[in-house]
């Protein structure tokens, strides 16, 4: 597994950006240099603010509590002494990938039907999907990094889980910038840095992800209206589609980031 966790790592950082990816980023710095630097950084600061405080929302929940409840009695399916998330560690790799796979499995499901949902052209559904997509995803982040009996409720938890989640929705030319913060972070050897390190953890090459939201919405609302026995097929399908595809994206970076967090530590590397 460590090797395979190499070869995906490489693939990050030989990823080659085509003219049309390049052209894209140039827009978007030259749309971004228009505006005061004094806005971008407020909008920006806002956007970590929104994403932080639903975070630590998701994990004071009693949704979370009761996750975590299920995913301790399915550990003790495979070791009777698993007591607490800090006991998962004694089991192996696989088993450990096997409970965090559970979690994104189900959370891809979600995804899917809440994209169907929204397909429906709904003004509510469609108005709250960016909104349910950041906690259904969140979630499933949180979830998994518990899988590997990691605290996500302390703050250097919370904060690593945000991160994750931010670096898994980056452009894939981007993902190894992200990559490589995370893992520095890790080496650091000191938890109580998530909560003093000042930084902003969003910006303009985040921007992609609600581009592509706003790019969704009005695809769904132009072929809303087109129904085949009573149901907008299209746009169900593009909804719940597009949805599943980004929470496998999301949680596909989580497992592959948390098996080599186990792994580095098994090791002795941090």
């Amino acid at each position: 597994m460590w090797e395979d966790l190499q070869e995906w790592r490489q693939t990050l950082f030989e990823y080659e950006t085509t003219d049309i990816e390049n052209a894209y980023d140039k827009w978007m710095e030259q749309a971004f240099s228009l505006l005061p630097d004094s806005l971008q950084i407020q909008f920006f600061e806002k956007l970590d603010g929104w994403l932080f405080h639903l975070n630590s929302m998701l994990r004071e929940s009693q949704l979370q509590t009761d996750a975590e409840e299920r995913i301790l009695r399915t550990a003790r399916s495979m070791d009777s002494d698993i007591n607490t998330l800090e006991d998962l560690r004694k089991l192996s790799i696989d088993q450990l990938t096997f409970l965090a796979e559970q979690q994104a499995a189900r959370h891809r499901l979600y995804s899917f039907a809440q994209g169907g949902m929204i397909g429906t052209g709904k003004t509510v559904l469609v108005g709250s999907d960016l909104v349910a997509m950041a906690v259904i995803n969140l979630r499933a982040v949180q979830l998994m990094a518990m899988s590997f009996g990691y605290n996500v409720k302390s703050p250097a938890g919370l904060l690593e889980t945000l991160k994750v989640f931010h670096t898994a929705t980056l452009p894939e030319r981007l993902k190894m910038f992200g990559w490589e913060d995370l893992i520095h972070d890790l080496q650091k050897g000191d938890e109580q840095f998530y909560y003093h390190e000042q930084e902003r953890m969003t910006d303009s090459s985040w921007i992609d992800e609600p581009l592509k939201h706003l790019l969704k919405v009005s695809l769904i609302l132009m072929l809303s209206k087109k129904k085949v026995s009573g149901l907008p097929l299209a746009s169900m399908f593009i909804g719940a589609g597009v949805n599943y595809k980004t929470t496998r994206k999301i949680t596909d970076f989580t497992l592959k980031y948390y098996q080599y967090k186990f792994l580095l530590i098994k090791s002795g590397d941090i």
